[in-house]
C-alpha cells in the first residue's frame, strides 16, 4: 500500500483489497427449514414499552451471517399494544395476523399478510396487535458510520472510474 495517500484513500485502498477476516465455512452456504418446524421460544417484550394488554413474543433464529451482522428470523405475538425499538435496521413481511404499526414522525400503517415494510436501525415505533401477528424478519445490524460513509465514497468512486474507463461496473463491496 502506498504510505503517500490521503487516510481516507489509504483506507478505500485496503478496504479494497481485504481479505476476509472470518471463517465463512461456519454458515452453510444455504439453509433451509420450514417455518411450522422452528422452535418458537420466549422473546420477553421490555415491561417498560407495553403500553396496553399482556403481549407474548416468541422469536425463532433462521440464520445469521458469519459475521453476526445479519439475520432472518420467525417472530410471533400475541394482543397488546407497545413501542419497539429497532436497533438494527428490519425488513419484515407479514406472514398471519395483522398490526397497525405508527412510527416516529406519527406516519400509520396497517401490515396484513403479505405486506412487506422496512424499519430503518435505531428507530423507534408504535405496534398494536388486536389478536397475533407473525413475521419473518430480515435483519441487518448497520455499519458505524464512519465505514458506511468509506463504503458509500468507493462505491461512488468505482462508478466514477467504470464510467470514465467504460468498464463494466462491480459491486461496490
Amino acid at each position: 500500500m502506498a504510505f503517500h495517500l490521503l487516510p481516507i484513500q489509504a483506507f478505500m485502498a485496503l478496504v479494497a483489497g481485504a481479505r476476509p477476516l472470518l471463517d465463512l465455512t461456519d454458515v452453510p452456504p444455504l439453509v433451509a427449514a420450514s417455518s411450522a418446524a422452528m422452535e418458537m421460544k420466549s422473546a420477553p417484550i421490555d415491561p417498560d414499552w407495553i403500553l396496553s394488554g399482556t403481549p407474548e413474543a416468541r422469536i425463532a433464529e433462521h440464520s445469521h451471517s458469519a459475521d453476526k451482522a445479519a439475520m432472518t428470523a420467525l417472530w410471533d405475538c400475541t394482543a397488546g399494544a407497545f413501542r419497539w425499538h429497532f436497533a438494527w435496521d428490519e425488513t419484515v413481511m407479514i406472514l398471519e395476523g395483522e398490526v397497525e404499526v405508527t412510527d416516529e414522525s406519527g406516519v400509520t400503517r396497517v401490515l396484513k399478510p403479505g405486506d412487506i415494510a422496512y424499519f430503518a436501525g435505531n428507530t423507534w415505533a408504535t405496534w398494536k396487535i388486536d389478536t397475533y401477528v407473525r413475521k419473518i424478519a430480515f435483519l441487518r445490524r448497520p455499519f458505524p458510520l464512519p465505514l458506511a460513509l468509506a463504503l458509500k465514497a468507493k462505491g461512488k468512486l468505482n462508478r466514477l472510474t467504470a464510467r470514465l474507463t467504460k468498464r463494466p461496473l462491480r459491486s461496490a463491496l
